[in-house]
């Protein structure tokens, strides 16, 4: 089969940063689903682990995918061949930029009937680390309405990641304070559903005040955590949650939020399959959830390039394009 390797170490524009190359296709055992792979989209995981893999050593990148079941291991439970699914994978694998993937069945969803494959192909991995963040991590009720009168700060409103949570926060009743500052980035947020809009090129406490709220119940920091650090211990209110999912260049000092009492909680949506951990189909769960909110029309993909063919040229460009720090929304290469 065909797929497209990546250089470790490699930067993104380097003619010889990705290749093709005709590989042996993997062979189904005990729950994995074999996917016949349609679309994948870009994160910025696969960056870096472009970048984080030792030179010499080639690796197929690609963590989100939307395909068609085609073949299934002896212990298989929840699918069936013809099944259109939706998924993240694991770091333990080989990742999707090929024409077939194996997978575990209980990270996997339905994918959404009513969008195109590249739409659904654009939502697994983000979704999941919203839904993660704001249900497990920041405790929220995932349920709609629930949380009616609470609000949540989400960093990054216009990421991948922060898209998602936008819309989720919405659906489950939060109030919901996004950050962005271009013109571009700013409407992107609004049409989500974000009911207003900071601009986290100020201090962070002040543009959040600036909008009218003197603390928040929670925040979801999407990215840049190291330069609202402190920031974000001031707006936080007294025994509030700070959910975290980029990697600090340093140490940070976390006895800024000791005063407050605050709690800060990792979400990193690979760990469940990473350690097989006994609520590893909670992933499943959700994805199937939310295709139903999709069908539903509560939810939308954040799908916004779209790059034809697997091709070493279009997951170069798709690098590029997310390494520029300019993204809105996903990018997804389809086949």
């Amino acid at each position: 089969m065909k797929a497209i390797l990546a250089a470790g170490g490699s930067k993104a524009a380097d003619p010889k940063a990705f290749r093709e190359a005709d590989i042996e296709t993997p062979r189904a055992a005990g729950r994995d689903l074999l996917v016949k792979v349609q679309a994948v989209s870009v994160n910025p995981v696969d960056t870096k682990i472009r970048m984080r893999t030792p030179v010499g050593t080639d690796i197929v990148l690609g963590w989100d995918a939307c395909g068609v079941v085609e073949g299934a291991g002896p212990n298989l439970r929840s699918f069936a061949a013809g099944d259109r699914v939706y998924y993240s994978g694991a770091m333990t694998r080989p990742g999707t930029n090929a024409e077939y993937h194996l997978v575990d069945e209980r990270i996997v969803g339905h994918a959404p009937k009513s969008v195109s494959v590249a739409q659904a192909a654009a939502m697994p991995l983000t979704t999941i680390t919203a839904f993660e963040a704001l249900f497990d991590r920041l405790g929220f009720a995932p349920s709609q309405g629930a949380n009616a009168g609470r609000n949540v700060l989400i960093v990054g409103g216009a990421g991948g990641v922060g898209s998602m949570a936008i819309q989720l926060a919405r659906w489950a009743g939060l109030t919901v304070v996004a950050t962005a500052s271009r013109q571009d980035t700013v409407d992107w947020c609004k049409q989500l559903g974000a009911n207003v809009v900071a601009d986290h090129r100020q201090p962070l406490a002040e543009a959040v005040r600036a909008q009218g709220f003197q603390v928040v119940d929670a925040i979801f920091c999407t990215t840049h955590m190291e330069k609202h650090w402190m920031q974000m211990a001031e707006i936080i209110k007294p025994q509030g949650r700070v959910a975290l999912i980029d990697d600090p260049s340093g140490p940070v000092d976390i006895t800024a939020f000791k005063r407050k009492c605050a709690s800060i909680h990792w979400e990193f949506m690979f760990a469940r399959p990473l350690y097989e951990t006994p609520d590893m189909g909670r992933q499943g769960e959700i994805l199937e959830e939310v295709a139903g909110l999709v069908d539903a029309g509560v939810l939308r993909s954040t799908l916004r390039e779209t790059l034809d063919g697997l091709t070493a040229a279009n997951v170069q460009a798709a690098h590029v394009r997310q390494e520029s720090a300019t993204m809105i929304g996903k990018q997804v290469i389809v086949f």
